[in-house]
């Protein structure tokens, strides 16, 4: 069983900088409150294939790798409580 517990950390580890790295390479280009005010569209066609660029896929891997460290780390607590 420890051998589990050791890979568990080393894979969430490994998750949690990999997370932070991916997180660190967006750009934040949200217009905020500014768009809404001038009322700029997202009717563009930029706005509709925002997923298949390059900040849509480090968009679509931040969800997945966050979700994926939570659970991992719930998993560690629940079989290796403090």
């Amino acid at each position: 069983m420890q051998i589990l517990k050791y890979i568990l950390i080393i894979i969430d580890v490994i998750i949690a900088f990999t997370l932070i790295f991916i997180t660190l390479m967006q750009h934040k280009d949200d217009p905020g409150l500014s768009g809404t005010i001038t009322g700029a569209a997202a009717d563009n066609f930029l706005d509709k294939n925002k997923a298949r660029t390059k900040e849509g896929r480090l968009k679509k891997w931040t969800i997945i790798l966050g979700i994926t460290f939570v659970i991992i780390t719930i998993l560690l607590n629940m079989i290796y409580p403090l």
